[in-house]
């Protein structure tokens, strides 16, 4: 599936997966390396993936998402985090671009502190929606790359972060944004795509 238009169009949240289907960690790895190109603010990459493919794991996530049956059936159950101390890398994220010249030293130090300055003003608030959108633009991007790899995903918030946190060992400083189950589709009792809405609906030029 190599047409983008039709990538996007078929791209959809799927509700029951076909039980009994196994994903490798070789082709998960596979769609983690390109999800890794998606644009994150100060390119602090703040998405952080865990990924669920474990029977017994993926039960105790499923029991933590309300026992809903397409994580049951789900081949992984992967939960996005993002984290809200991303900012604090980000001397490590421009150390490449000090080694190669493309930065000299004053406008690294520049980078580095006028980040660290932004985020530390903006507090815990900025932080937190940080985290939020910047993992979200990742899971977007892992959802395409995934189906252009003939798997089926859905993401949800139908679950409980601090059981969800409990489950996997999730440090403070991430927040749980989303999970996205991952399959492939049972579109045997497939319903209609949902309405969407004509663009003059939700798009306006120049002013609100």
């Amino acid at each position: 599936m190599n047409d983008f238009v039709s990538l996007v169009k078929e791209r959809r949240s799927a509700n029951k997966f076909i039980e009994g289907i196994k994903i490798t960690q070789e082709e998960l790895d596979e769609m983690f390396s390109l999800a890794k190109f998606a644009p994150s603010a100060f390119n602090l990459q703040h998405a952080h993936y865990v990924a669920v493919t474990d029977h017994d794991v993926k039960e105790k996530v499923y029991e933590a998402a309300y026992k809903q049956y397409k994580v049951h059936t789900a081949s992984a159950a992967i939960l996005v985090l993002g984290d809200t101390q991303a900012y604090q890398e980000v001397g490590k994220i421009y150390e490449g671009m000090l080694h190669l010249g493309v930065l000299n030293k004053q406008e690294y130090d520049m980078t580095v502190e006028s980040t660290i300055h932004f985020y530390e003003n903006g507090g815990e608030i900025l932080k937190r929606e940080e985290a939020i959108r910047n993992a979200s633009i990742s899971a977007m991007q892992f959802m395409l790359i995934a189906k252009s790899k003939g798997w089926d995903t859905c993401p949800m918030i139908g679950f409980d972060p601090e059981a969800m946190r409990k489950v996997l060992n999730i440090p403070e400083r991430y927040i749980p944004v989303m999970l996205i189950t991952m399959g492939k589709e049972d579109t045997s009792s497939q319903r209609p795509r949902g309405y969407r809405k004509p663009v003059r609906e939700f798009v306006t030029y120049q002013s609100f």
